[in-house]
């Protein structure tokens, strides 16, 4: 018998290419630039909305963190997807993630809403690890 590590699926859609590659250059460069070590644990994302709020508090500008933004977003949905084995969807050029429920989630502009002020990765991870209960 074989298993498969839980955090990583074997088999990733197409829809998944570029958000599993804008989160994971935001685990890069948080790294490197922060020396923020991020896990990809739903505990992480405690780190990443007080990340998104000192951002926030510094006053710079959306154009100059939209980038960063769009990553920690993906970060927080490929938590999602390796918490409940999610999928990335796609369409139009927007990416969420669909929860095996049938739920659809969208952790990039969650992290958009995040930086204005009226969001929050981890309570979205949260809520869509609950499977529906509350």
């Amino acid at each position: 018998m074989t298993t498969r590590q839980a955090s990583a699926p074997a088999f990733r859609p197409a829809a998944a290419a570029k958000p599993v590659r804008w989160a994971a250059d935001a685990v890069s460069a948080l790294r490197e630039g922060a020396r923020v070590r991020l896990d990809y644990s739903a505990q992480s994302l405690w780190r990443v909305d007080r990340l998104i709020e000192e951002i926030r508090r510094e006053g710079a500008p959306y154009a100059a963190v939209e980038t960063v933004l769009r990553g920690l977003g993906a970060y927080a949905g490929e938590v999602v997807v390796r918490q409940t084995g999610a999928e990335w969807w796609t369409s139009g050029g927007e990416h969420w993630v669909r929860t095996p429920d049938g739920r659809l989630w969208d952790p990039v502009d969650e992290a958009r809403r995040c930086f204005a002020g009226d969001g929050s990765l981890r309570l979205l991870c949260r809520d869509a690890t609950s499977g529906g209960r509350h």
